[in-house]
């Protein structure tokens, strides 16, 4: 990845609002210049969305779950593409919100999913635990939660990309 490409990604990390002008300015390169890359890296998949981070208390949220699951058989690619639409026709449904902000394969002791969730009361959150038991790739004996209370007053580092873009920016060095 070109310099200019791994500068222009950090800033918009920091801030996606900016305009083509503004970014140019601070990468101190020209207009065209970032408008033909930003364009590049969306056409190439570097660039998935635009997005902003809200305040999830002021929303209504007050818990964050991370919920590590074992999987019976592993998540084959055809097997999460099954989970994946049994969830939606579930969703669609119920109604219901789509709490589920990622859920992706992986390892670690001895697990084989992450979920991680947003959650406006520990009622929401124990029904989508209960949803996930109840999932036919799940190994139901064993599933491992972790839940963040976002009203808490002590927080060491709010869910920020900026610090991400920071370090993107060190592998220049």
């Amino acid at each position: 990845m070109k310099e200019i490409e791994l500068r222009l990604i950090a800033e918009l990390m920091k801030n996606s609002r900016r305009s083509d002008r503004e970014l140019a300015k601070a990468l101190r390169v020209s207009q065209p210049t970032v408008t033909r890359t930003r364009c590049r890296l969306e056409k190439e998949g570097y660039l998935r969305e635009y997005t902003v981070i809200p305040d999830f208390v002021k929303l209504g949220f007050q818990l964050a779950s991370f919920v590590l699951v074992k999987v019976k058989h592993g998540f084959s690619k055809a097997e999460l593409e099954k989970a994946q639409q049994i969830r939606l026709r579930n969703m669609a449904s119920e109604g219901a919100p789509n709490e589920i902000v990622l859920f992706n394969r992986g390892i670690g002791e001895g697990y084989g999913a992450v979920l991680v969730s947003f959650h406006k009361s520990y009622s929401d959150y124990t029904q989508l635990v209960r949803k996930i038991r109840e999932s036919p790739f799940v190994d139901t004996s064993d599933t491992l939660s972790f839940i963040v209370d976002l009203n808490d007053k002590i927080q060491y580092r709010h869910f920020t990309f900026s610090t991400l873009a920071e370090y993107l920016l060190t592998m220049l060095k």
